[in-house]
């Protein structure tokens, strides 16, 4: 049987220092008819091995763009790809569908945020399982099938060996995804995109899936970017968080650290936005003021400051680079960061002017400083 454990990959993978992953100044474009779409615009980061990075944003913040652009998803007569994605010192951009096809499934694969459009409707899983196996590893029909039932084994799919046999619609959402997540992991990658893979799923099964991602990521030593709309949802489970809007990092910080010293006040709106358990029922929940920008045409200077409760008039003039803050690693772009003495001089000048994005921020800073009254009382 094909070996889908992880103890002799560990031991390859831990004697390379470098990162696995560069990306240096990715722009990804779309040209439509009413223009050009700047879903990535300018993009670096970089991923050691073995480590996990959230990717953090709104529909439209271009997290999922990312994604797919490194792994050269994006690939349409009207796609305009630019910048350098490293992969393991090998240069992606520039490398066509069947040069990437060698690296698919086997280098990287993708959870996709939506199983049941993900899946084959008219195939059945094992074959869906075992097709990736035959091409890349070029194991036997009935080496492959065994495989398959160990890696629904795996995934913690109930009765494995029947469940091969069955069409996707006979699976619940949780068990789709869990196939989703072993055809995933079948030729054992080295990096593993999860693109909002719990959006679809109830709550309790949102929390197994998350699990199962992150013992199968500890396991196989995996290197793993998990892209998702809630900053709950990467809290523990992330080594490092970059935030995006509108196709640019906005920042970007170790875990611990973004959570103990967030500094773009969109981190912080989207902090706020998070419903908690010690809020009364029926509590309404806190949303962004405003709308995500036009990425045809996006507003002058900061691309968040149309929303942004602490913007004065050099953040709609100026477009802010990323500044390092105090701690390693941690880079934010903005011009009166959270936690500043310009920002809270901010904040009184456009709560005393009747700011309505200041006003609506105001009442969520309140809300949230009575309920951590009302704990420390009880």
């Amino acid at each position: 049987m094909t070996d889908t454990g992880s103890d002799i990959t560990r031991l390859k993978r831990a004697d390379h220092k470098e990162p696995l992953l560069v990306v240096e100044d990715l722009r990804t474009h779309f040209e439509v008819e009413a223009g050009m779409v700047k879903a990535v615009d300018g993009v670096s980061l970089s991923l050691d091995r073995g480590k996990t990075l959230g990717v953090v944003g709104e529909s439209g913040s271009g997290k999922t763009v990312l994604a797919r652009s490194i792994m050269r998803l994006n690939i349409a007569d009207n796609v305009k790809t630019s910048g350098s994605v490293h992969y393991d010192g090998e240069e992606l951009i520039g490398k066509s569908s069947k040069e990437m096809q060698k690296l698919w499934g086997v280098e990287m694969a993708m959870v996709f945020q939506d199983p049941m459009t993900s899946l084959n409707p008219v195939v059945k899983v094992g074959r869906q399982l075992t097709e990736h196996l035959r091409y890349h590893l070029g194991v036997s029909k009935s080496e492959s099938r065994e495989t398959a039932i160990e890696l629904l084994r795996s995934v913690q799919i109930p009765e494995p060996e029947s469940r091969i046999d069955n069409y996707p619609h006979e699976m619940s959402g949780g068990m789709r995804q869990r196939a989703c997540i072993a055809i995933a992991l079948a030729c054992g990658p080295k990096m593993l995109f999860a693109d909002e893979p719990t959006t679809a799923l109830d709550v309790t099964v949102q929390h197994q899936i998350l699990n199962l991602l992150a013992q199968q990521q500890t396991d196989r030593f995996m290197t793993m970017i998990m892209v998702t709309h809630d900053l709950g949802v990467v809290a523990g489970r992330t080594d490092e968080i970059v935030v995006m809007y509108a196709g640019k990092v906005v920042e970007k910080a170790p875990t611990n650290q973004l959570f103990a010293d967030m500094r773009h006040p969109y981190t912080q709106a989207l902090l706020w936005s998070i419903p908690k358990v010690s809020q009364p029922k029926h509590t309404r929940l806190s949303a962004i003021a405003g709308r995500p920008p036009d990425l045809i045409n996006p507003p002058s200077g900061c691309s968040f400051s149309p929303r942004c409760p602490y913007a004065q008039d050099r953040c709609h003039e100026e477009d802010p680079p990323l500044t390092a803050a105090g701690a390693a690693g941690h880079q934010y772009a903005c011009w009166y960061p959270v936690g500043s003495p310009e920002n809270e001089a901010a904040y009184q000048s456009n709560l005393a002017n009747g700011v309505p994005q200041t006003l609506a921020a105001a009442g969520r800073l309140a809300a949230t400083e009575e309920l951590v009254t009302e704990g420390a009382a009880g």
